[in-house]
């Protein structure tokens, strides 16, 4: 029985590795990991050394201080779990601002607690989290924020914790899911009415106090108080938003949005100066979009990245064959299998430096590199070959890295598809296709390019259904119209 068991427990563990390649998460220094345990030890001084003050301690009383100091630790040391299993490329900075922004809650409620509502201390931070690092991040913060409470000098009513937990939760489960500033201006104006509202109903009608007080924005346990200033910090925490991003690299569904505007100074140029290029972009666009969306996977991410990933070519359009008219191709003038090598090479090290030149996410960075991968350049490598040259197989290979996120690895399968798709017959059918795209596909996998891109088989089987229905969709005959002399039918 004990045989079979471990049997059963081997063969679910394969199946489990050979569905879902194990991610690997981003190394963080030693140094970084020193700041953030000292900010985890702040963090749990502040929630629990109210505990000492009392006189004379006793043994119970250190032992409570013990046990608040130990749970508040480990909480700061679960939400940094939560945020990488969330986020595994998450960096340290941006874990930094995690629990930086738990410390200054922390601190802010033994200080403001009796002149601020506690809304106005959760739900701006939960806010900024969701917007830049996701919706569960986001709901554990706030989880942690509002539980780990200090011992106040004003007790916190029942109701209003209620009202300020499912109001924190609300704004993290849609902070993750607002793709514009205009939804964040609505969510900044409606959470304050409903905090208001329910707020009036849950606490009563006597805690609404307009001009009673010459400070009623900052009167804690006034309603029309804590609402307003509520409104007014998620407004300025809008404001900061940008900032944030710039500083902590956050990339947030608006942002992504801002980028993907084809107004943009440097998609501009792209579709100006290498137009050839900036078409096979744009089918790439559907290409990826369709699969992402198919798998479940950040679409408005992919279709950013897709538009960016080839902005390299910018340095030399016409050393690249969809730029060409037809008539020169300067790789036959310099008939140099190696230097031509190095001219491909040299679209993904000029797109990095156009990158860094337009200060664009490092999410969106990584698309520029990691759709080539370490892909050889094959029909150079094949001259090299019949020119009898000396060569080493990795001088005709891209520097990589391979994908590192299932979002580049389907940008890179969009990218070999689409010229193989688009060359088809129009008469082809759908079998003979999707064997076109299985071939590509399988041969990046051979290759290892999806080693680190952590797709499953069936995510991989739902990317070629993908590609197949968008070439069925761009596939399609145009009837000749008739025309005379005098009428044109379109």
């Amino acid at each position: 029985m004990q045989n079979i068991t471990t049997s059963v427990r081997k063969l679910f563990y394969l199946w489990k590795r050979s569905q879902v390649p194990l991610k690997n998460p981003t190394r963080i220094s030693k140094i970084d990991n020193l700041i953030i345990f000292l900010i985890c030890i702040l963090i749990s001084i502040i929630s629990s050394y109210k505990l000492l003050l009392i006189s004379p301690l006793s043994i119970s009383d250190i032992f409570s201080w013990l046990l608040t100091f130990t749970e508040a630790l480990i909480s700061s040391w679960i939400l940094i779990l939560v945020s990488k299993k969330e986020n595994p490329t998450i960096s340290s900075i941006q874990i930094i601002l995690v629990i930086t922004l738990l410390l200054a809650v922390q601190a802010a409620k033994l200080v403001l607690v009796s002149t601020i509502s506690p809304l106005s201390l959760i739900i701006p931070p939960a806010l900024i989290i969701s917007q830049g690092l996701g919706s569960i991040t986001a709901l554990t913060w706030v989880s942690i924020a509002s539980f780990i409470w200090p011992e106040p000098q004003v007790a916190i009513n029942n109701n209003l914790f209620f009202i300020l937990l499912v109001c924190a939760s609300v704004v993290s489960v849609l902070g993750g899911r607002i793709r514009s500033r205009a939804q964040l201006l609505q969510l900044s104006i409606f959470l304050p009415i409903g905090s208001f509202f329910s707020q009036w109903i849950l606490i009563g009608e006597d805690k609404i106090s307009l001009i009673e007080k010459q400070e009623f924005v900052f009167a804690n346990g006034e309603i029309f108080s804590d609402s307003l200033l509520l409104a007014i910090v998620m407004l300025f925490t809008i404001l900061f938003i940008p900032i944030f991003e710039s500083i902590f690299g956050l990339l947030t569904k608006a942002r992504l949005l801002e980028l993907a505007d084809k107004e943009k100074p440097l998609i501009r140029r792209l579709s100006i100066e290498a137009p050839g290029t900036f078409e096979h972009t744009l089918l790439i666009c559907g290409l990826a979009e369709e699969a992402t969306r198919m798998i479940g996977g950040d679409v408005d991410l992919v279709k950013t990245g897709a538009l960016y990933h080839d902005v390299g070519k910018l340095h030399a359009p016409n050393w690249f064959i969809e730029n060409q008219d037809g008539a020169n191709n300067p790789h036959d003038e310099i008939d140099d299998p190696l230097r031509s090598a190095e001219v491909l090479q040299a679209h993904v090290d000029e797109g990095l430096r156009y990158a860094r030149k337009n200060r664009l996410p490092k999410p969106i960075v990584n698309f520029i590199p990691e759709h080539q991968g370490t892909l050889k350049m094959g029909y150079f490598f094949h001259k090299a070959k019949e020119k009898n040259m000396k060569i080493n197989e990795n001088d005709f290979r891209y520097n990589g890295p391979v994908p590192q996120s299932k979002e580049t690895a389907i940008l890179m399968l969009a990218d070999g598809c689409e010229a193989a798709l688009r060359a088809m017959d129009i008469s082809a059918s759908d079998s003979e296709a999707l064997e076109i795209i299985s071939k590509i596909i399988f041969s990046r996998q051979k290759d290892g390019q999806l080693d680190h891109s952590n797709l499953s088989k069936g995510e991989i089987f739902l990317i070629k259904r993908a590609f197949l229905n968008v070439w069925k969709r761009i596939r399609h005959r145009r009837i000749q119209y008739p025309t005379t002399n005098n009428n044109t039918f379109s």
